[in-house]
């Protein structure tokens, strides 16, 4: 094999790997949300502890359902332990499906997106444990093991993924 070609090779094969081990899950333009419910999410509710951005201190939490949304927050702290950013998150249930709307708050509580605004991710699949909306996913870290860890993950418009990995406190 010529030098060139065994390299461009080794490079393919290195991007489909790569590609491979994303968590999240981009949906085809005008893609169609599958039927959910948050009963499918059940294991999500509680309190999760972990690291996330810097490896530093970070908690995710979510309450049960009430009618059709689930609430959650999701903390990030500084090395010294005081609030970097926070997150208001809404988990509804929409059009036969699961939308997640996530509003971000600066540490003194300002708000990143305009007043009325949010991000929203419409959900891309769902499977027993994960729900992958487009560009986040929230899935149990082990699907054998509903309620003992979570992994949350975040595709930036980058294309970088920032993962985080959460035990349930006890």
């Amino acid at each position: 094999m010529h030098y060139f070609s065994h390299i461009t090779a080794v490079l393919a094969f290195l991007a489909a790997a790569s590609a491979s081990a994303q968590e999240t899950r981009i949906g085809e333009e005008g893609f169609s949300s599958p039927p959910a419910t948050l009963a499918e999410l059940d294991w999500l509710a509680g309190q999760w502890v972990g690291n996330g951005i810097g490896d530093e201190p970070a908690m995710e939490s979510w309450l049960p359902p009430t009618g059709p949304t689930m609430v959650g927050t999701f903390v990030q702290m500084n090395a010294d332990g005081t609030i970097m950013f926070s997150e208001h998150m809404y988990l509804t249930q929409e059009g036969g499906s699961l939308t997640l709307k996530v509003k971000h708050f600066n540490a003194d509580f300002t708000g990143w997106e305009e007043k009325d605004d949010m991000l929203n991710f419409r959900l891309v699949a769902i499977e027993p444990c994960a729900a992958y909306f487009n560009a986040l996913t929230l899935r149990c870290a082990d699907a054998s093991k509903p309620g003992q860890g979570l992994v949350a993950a975040v595709r930036m418009q980058s294309g970088e993924e920032s993962v985080f990995r959460f035990e349930a406190l006890e």
